[in-house]
């Protein structure tokens, strides 16, 4: 997607691009800054040409928008010969690289970007390693952290509850010790799926590490969380009763709400949620012990 309100330059940028050999790269030119952001809500783009100076938007906020909006795709700033610092300054906030219009070339334009393009799929790619759990596939603990910081911070300023839900394994190290770790990870990712089966997507869903899973939930009453952790426990029944298993899943589960009202840090919230899980944990180890 090209960002461009000059016709001139807009028109230039798609001639040199069409003198590409390889013919690589199809271009949408829109002239406002409002119109290319829903337009790359709308449709997938391999990256965006951005001018800074744009009817409605001026420097350096021109691209923080648009870095907010579609982070996922690389951006490369287009400046006049006046503006290479302004170049700068937008690489410096996320910009993959930036280009003075009167120095563009087709091989300039093309290299740019296929470049932009490369170095931005190997950075998402480094982020996702950084963040999700490489077993199970969710959130690690600082991808979840980071996400639910997010949650709590729209939670204050739109004054919304959340409840936070924190599940364990139960019985992980004698699965370990018993069948071997290769069997304690199938544990572990069976319990991931169970999680992520039984909690919307819309929900952020996190292993924070060993055998501790955890789930924040937006938009949610408690009685329509303790639904949720009674699917959960449903859905781990039905798992058991599938032929062929070594051992029976159990997890235990806390649930803690977060009221904006009351604000409290993040990490207080977990342990609230870890503290009601071990209380669930104990009582039912006491009904165990008086089954016996």
């Amino acid at each position: 997607m090209l960002i461009e309100d000059n016709d001139g330059d807009a028109r230039l940028v798609r001639e040199l691009l069409a003198e590409d050999p390889d013919r690589t790269f199809a271009v949408e030119t829109v002239g406002r800054l409002a119109e290319g952001l829903d337009r790359l809500e709308d449709a997938p783009f391999g990256a965006v040409l951005l001018d800074l100076h744009l009817p409605d938007a001026v420097g350096l906020d021109t691209l923080a928008q648009v870095h907010t909006r579609a982070a996922h795709v690389p951006i490369i700033v287009l400046t006049g010969l006046d503006d290479e610092s302004m170049g700068v300054e937008a690489v410096q906030h996320g910009a993959q690289d930036y280009l003075a219009k009167s120095d563009l070339t087709p091989e300039v334009l093309a290299r740019s970007l296929r470049y932009a393009i490369g170095r931005h799929r190997t950075l998402q790619q480094l982020r996702m390693m950084s963040t999700i759990d490489e077993l199970t596939g969710l959130n690690n603990r600082r991808g979840f952290m980071a996400l639910a910081q997010q949650q709590v911070r729209m939670a204050d300023r739109t004054d919304q509850r959340l409840l936070v839900v924190f599940a364990d394994l139960d019985g992980l190290k004698q699965v370990n010790d018993t069948w071997g770790h290769d069997e304690g990870d199938r544990a572990l990712i069976d319990a991931a799926d169970l999680v992520s089966l039984t909690f919307r997507e819309s929900d952020t869903i996190g292993r924070l590490g060993g055998d501790e899973f955890v789930v924040l939930l937006t938009g949610c009453t408690r009685s329509r969380a303790d639904a949720l952790v009674q699917r959960l426990q449903r859905n781990l029944e039905v798992r058991n009763t599938e032929p062929g298993r070594r051992f029976q899943l159990s997890i235990s589960v806390g649930v803690a709400e977060y009221d904006p009202a009351h604000p409290c840090a993040l990490g207080e919230l977990l342990c609230r949620a870890d503290a009601a899980m071990y209380a669930q944990k104990r009582l039912r180890s006491a009904q165990r012990r008086l089954a016996v």
